[in-house]
């Protein structure tokens, strides 16, 4: 096995079954101390931020189309102080589980500020989890007291006599009279937002306020399968992220600092951007919310100018195709594109940092895509899921800024693996591990996995003071999820680099054996076949019983729409995808690309459906992240499948 002593250092020998135990150099202080600033909750560091940024932007929103308005750190404080005096008024106190329902906004992380001051569990409602989350989640956690987006007020109704334990609801925004009326039939208290802090501010109420050992959070996962399950989060877990990050960051040159910026447009209540907005708030910057909807999200972006942006690999995917598509729309943009690309990607792998990699390639043409996410931006991050390399490539070389990925799961907090800033090679890794992580590779042997090959392969397992403290109500998931030694089972596979950088290759769960005997991974063949710019999204089927694979496909509208005009076929774009010659296309072009992927003959899609409809968070079929929900998608599009199968056996 390869000697790795780059970035971690192995600090435990392998056992029968797993790799060695590694940290990041220098790492040991981080992993016992629960601490950060002398704080050891988030009411405590968010008093500490107001303390040294008081006058500075802190949260900001849109009106319309008016430019942002801006609370500052002391305002922020002044309206969690009245919010969580008029939770405890309402019978909050530590340990009371408060939902939150709303898109993200100034309102939401004020009400998650007031239950870390008074000790109560911010328990984040997802209506994007199924037509049930919303009324699951609230009983399962026994939500007291509900905070609702007036646009959410509807979602809210469905619930209506099923929700025993909700006593006190506080809503925001432009509510109809019925709507108002229908919460009052709840036979619960109701108040509007302004009026609940009035309230604070009249009742002045404060409690003991939490510890360390407090939850902060029970985050209901966007899992895959089944039920979401109530992830549990003290104080001290998300503390011991804070820190790590901030040292991580540090290290890694990119610290958060007054004066940066964050567009908050992931939903706040998944883990990843929770964790990116409290470490701004920790650092003095400023988060900006967008207005909700993806068509002016861009317009957000360029008003703000933020200097980190993050994401997750399918927003990055559709800029991607749109920047591509407009591209081959000019031979001379084409032409001027593909060249500075080439130029410049073949400077970074020698390894130049991105800025000095094509100067004037930068200055001529990539300056113009770097303007698109607002022109300040200095380090784009991925998260969420594995970015496609042809898209991380394209991001390195036209947004003029540093690209890197990052790994973590709600159950880790989010940050436990990020990848090193303009160094040529963590291109296709996520990195190297936090301060608070310490780390093993364990065997998978049906997948032919080994922590004892070069490199060293296998599922990743995480321990440290960062990692969650079970599942809410489930110590059966919880054991099965946490081993004797307290490592974690993310079920994801990894592969480590020989400069100490995790790469992540698979998942134990999205894999099956054809009835042939051989094994798929669905999700590395969907990251092939999606650098065709005739696919917006492809979802890969296969299972034991069958001897290929088949595949449904969102086509790209526009391009589809184009070949349809040059070949003669008629209609709109949905009458465009139910017709033969569109499916033969589509298929040639998934044949295609899988043999220049040098995908083997079983990994080749044999049959597809078309569909006009995308995938989508409100049908189900894709977790708040943009992850595909595979059982969803299947009992969607069952009847759709066992006709390609069936036309394939009379082939």
């Amino acid at each position: 096995m390869a000697k790795i002593d780059n970035w971690i250092k192995e600090v435990e020998p392998a056992n029968e079954t797993q790799g060695p135990l590694y940290r990041l150099h220098n790492s040991a202080d981080a992993l016992s101390p629960y601490e950060f600033k002398g704080c050891v909750t988030l009411a405590e560091l968010f008093a500490k931020s107001v303390e040294e940024f008081g006058d500075c932007q802190c949260l900001g929103q849109r009106v319309n189309d008016g430019p942002y308005m801006w609370l500052t750190y002391s305002e922020v404080m002044d309206a969690t102080n009245k919010i969580a005096s008029a939770l405890i008024a309402e019978g909050a106190d530590v340990g009371t589980k408060v939902g939150i329902l709303s898109g993200n906004c100034p309102e939401w992380m004020v009400g998650m500020q007031a239950c870390n001051k008074i000790g109560a569990a911010c328990v984040p409602l997802y209506d994007t989890l199924g037509e049930n989350a919303v009324e699951y989640i609230i009983n399962h956690a026994e939500c007291k007291i509900a905070f609702i987006n007036a646009k959410k007020i509807p979602v809210f109704l469905k619930t209506k006599g099923k929700i025993p334990t909700i006593t006190t609801l506080v809503y925001w925004g432009d509510a109809t009279e019925e709507d108002v009326k229908a919460l009052g039939d709840f036979g619960v208290n109701v108040f509007t937002y302004d009026q609940f802090l009035e309230k604070g501010a009249a009742e002045k109420k404060e409690n003991a306020g939490p510890s360390a050992e407090d939850l902060c959070t029970i985050m209901y996962t966007s899992g895959t399968t089944g039920d979401p399950k109530g992830v549990m989060i003290k104080h001290k877990n998300m503390v011991a992220e804070l820190n790590a990050i901030d040292k991580l960051f540090d290290t890694l040159k990119m610290p958060i600092k007054k004066g940066d910026r964050f567009m908050s447009y992931l939903p706040l209540a998944h883990i990843f951007d929770r964790v990116v907005e409290e470490t701004f708030l920790i650092g003095g910057g400023a988060v900006g919310y967008w207005r909700g909807s993806p068509l002016l999200l861009l317009e957000d972006v360029a008003l703000l100018k933020p200097t980190i942006f993050a994401g997750v690999p399918r927003i990055f995917d559709r800029i991607y195709s749109k920047v591509a598509s407009k591209m081959q729309g000019s031979f001379i943009k084409n032409f001027l594109f593909n060249a500075g690309v080439k130029r410049k990607w073949g400077q970074i792998e020698r390894g130049v940092p991105q800025a000095k990699a094509a100067p004037l390639f930068n200055m001529i043409l990539f300056k113009k895509l770097k303007a698109v996410l607002g022109g300040c931006v200095k380090t784009i991050v991925s998260g969420g899921a594995p970015l496609a390399s042809h898209v991380e490539q394209f991001l390195r070389t036209s947004m003029c800024c540093p690209v890197v990925q990052g790994y973590g799961l709600t159950e880790t907090m989010a940050a436990s693996f990020i990848a090193v800033p303009d160094d040529i090679r963590f291109y296709k890794t996520v990195g190297v591990p936090a301060p608070s992580v310490e780390f093993r590779l364990e065997a998978v042997p049906e997948m032919n996995y080994s922590p004892f090959d070069n490199p060293p392969r296998g599922e990743v397992l995480i321990r440290g003071p960062s990692v969650y403290a079970g599942y809410y109500k489930d110590e059966e998931q919880t054991k099965g999820a946490i081993d004797k030694d307290g490592f974690f089972h993310t079920g994801d596979v990894g592969e480590l680099t020989e400069f100490g950088s995790l790469k992540i290759i698979d998942r134990k769960k999205n894999i099956f054996k054809l009835s042939q005997g051989e094994y798929v991974a669905v999700e590395a063949l969907e990251s092939v076949y999606k650098k065709n710019l005739n696919m917006e999204q492809v979802w890969v089927y296969g299972n034991s019983f069958e001897s290929c694979v088949v595949a449904v496909v969102v086509p790209n509208e526009e391009k589809l729409m184009a070949w349809a005009k040059d070949a003669g076929v008629s209609g709109d774009y949905e009458a465009v995808c139910k017709t033969p010659e569109a499916n033969k296309m589509i298929l040639d072009e998934l044949k295609k690309t899988g043999k220049e992927g040098k995908m083997k003959g079983f990994e080749i899609v044999k049959a597809v459906h078309l569909d006009h409809v995308q995938f989508s968070v409100d049908t189900d079929l894709l977790t708040p992240t943009f992850k595909l929900r595979r059982p969803q998608l299947l009992k969607h599009y069952q009847t759709e499948i066992d006709a390609l199968y069936e036309a394939l056996k009379k082939k």
